[in-house]
């Protein structure tokens, strides 16, 4: 059954996203990333070989040909569905992945913004409801912990 971990109160989803591809890329992980907006997963892309300019996160689309043998793989929609990886799914869209059972473990990445909430409080209960082990990390709390 797929671990579901939830990332909540990340301050820029596509900043956090890139350092989650570089810790996995680093761990050895195969992972796909995740998002109905083609548009997104472009910046996305594009911020991968900019964020860092000691680390290479070695990505492409879920349509390249170089899918199999990449260990970060970018989907939108019905991409996620033929993804040759299935360890790691890390959705950034605000809508449940159809294909998510088929991963191992899916982290679920989510801002502060109340729509981002909501929507997040909905997938929760979606996968409670469905008896998925889940786990809750609150970024923020992580980020300024109590003496």
């Amino acid at each position: 059954m797929t671990q579901i971990d939830f990332h909540i109160n990340a301050t820029d989803k596509l900043a956090y996203a890139c350092r989650l591809a570089r810790k996995g890329y680093g761990a050895g992980a195969r992972m796909v990333f995740h998002s109905n907006d083609a548009a997104w997963l472009a910046r996305f892309d594009r911020e991968l070989w900019t964020f860092s300019a000691l680390d290479f996160v070695p990505h492409c689309l879920a349509r390249d040909p170089l899918a199999a043998e990449t260990p970060i793989v970018l989907a939108t929609g019905d991409d996620a569905e033929s993804t040759p990886h299935h360890d790691v799914i890390v959705n950034v869209d605000r809508t449940t992945p159809e294909t998510f059972s088929r991963f191992e473990r899916m982290i679920e990445v989510v801002d502060s913004s109340e729509d981002d909430l909501e929507a997040a409080r909905q997938r929760y209960k979606f996968y409670r409801e469905r008896g998925y082990p889940l786990t809750r990390h609150d970024l923020a709390a992580a980020a300024n912990p109590t003496p």
